[in-house]
């Protein structure tokens, strides 16, 4: 059997590309165990320029290969593409909507769906569309009196809020509020990373984590796992990728086997009502009285050493590189 060429594509350039190129190594590992494949990582930065690994600039051109500055070397033809890029360009839909344009097959989640789940405020909407319960919200689209006042009445109502940057990912721009005179400096803070902002009731809640992934045709919804901060307010950027994190991450969470199944159900429901495909970390609320509320969507979750994905994964009883297998096959 011949084998395929797999684009390997990390970084992005954007906050989370350090994460990025750490997810990419996880993936480098499991693919170096299929022979079937060859491997190419090419790193993308902030101004959109490709770098493979050893160092040689090139780029991905519309007739689906790696094309090198260096002229004398053939270019690279590319059957399969990962694109390992947490943040922008890569979980906002636009690299996924250039493999689109020429026809290149890719893992992971389609533009749309993409798209969908990472702007916070279409994230909400299709969530309320599809009855899952989610936390009180309340979107603003720019900073003048009128949203400041808006963000100080819910913050009166509410008794504690978070702003957040509608189009950012792993706790980018996001900031708890429980003080009135706080309210107009972060709201303009939280707008420079985004056009749009989210308010949020705080809600006092244990965090779970779910991994919704497809394998051999069948939709998997993980038992929950749970996150606890050290801090005991909210899962920052610092929190999940620091060194020095405190936070500790329980693979099974201790709740009941009729919360998890709620749970997995909602999961499942997010899944296939968003046209999500091979991946997705989805986030759960689950409150003091008993109520669950999903909170976040991630189609192209973390796969560092801390990583709840793979570890929930794994716990469920299939291996990464069978499941990357499975979902490459098909997709091809």
């Amino acid at each position: 059997m011949s084998t395929k060429n797999i684009l390997l594509l990390c970084g992005g350039g954007g906050d989370e590309h350090a994460i990025s190129l750490l997810s990419a190594n996880y993936f480098e590992t499991s693919l170096a165990s299929l022979p079937q494949f060859n491997v190419l990582r090419v790193e993308l930065d902030a101004s959109g320029h490709y770098k493979t690994a050893a160092g040689e600039n090139c780029e991905l051109n519309s007739r689906r290969q790696i094309r090198f500055e260096d002229d004398k070397r053939a270019p690279w033809p590319v059957d399969f593409a990962i694109p390992c890029i947490h943040g922008f360009p890569g979980e906002t839909g636009d690299i996924q909507s250039y493999f689109e344009l020429i026809n290149l097959p890719y893992f992971g989640c389609k533009a749309e769906a993409s798209r969908n789940c990472f702007n916070k405020i279409t994230a909400k909407m299709w969530f309320s569309a599809l009855n899952i319960p989610n936390t009180p919200y309340l979107f603003l689209n720019e900073l003048n009196d009128a949203s400041i006042e808006q963000a100080t009445n819910a913050l009166k109502d509410w008794g504690s809020i978070f702003v957040k940057a509608a189009s950012q990912g792993s706790s980018v721009g996001c900031y708890r509020i429980d003080n009135q005179e706080d309210v107009a400096s972060t709201l303009a803070q939280a707008f420079t990373f985004s056009d749009y902002v989210v308010v949020e009731k705080t809600i006092s809640a244990r965090e779970l984590e779910v991994a919704v992934y497809e394998i051999n045709g069948e939709i998997i919804a993980t038992v929950p796992g749970e996150v606890i901060c050290s801090s005991n307010n909210f899962y920052t950027f610092d929190e999940k990728y620091a060194a020095n994190s405190q936070a500790q991450t329980q693979v099974v969470a201790d709740i009941s086997i009729e919360i998890s199944d709620m749970i997995r159900q909602y999961a499942i429901s997010a899944f296939k009502g968003m046209k999500l495909r091979h991946l997705s970390r989805i986030d759960f609320f689950l409150t003091e009285d008993g109520e669950v509320l999903l909170n976040e969507i991630n189609t192209f979750p973390g796969l560092t050493p801390i990583s709840m994905f793979p570890k929930m994964l794994q716990n469920h009883g299939h291996s990464f590189p069978d499941y990357l297998l499975s979902n490459i096959q098909t997709s091809m």
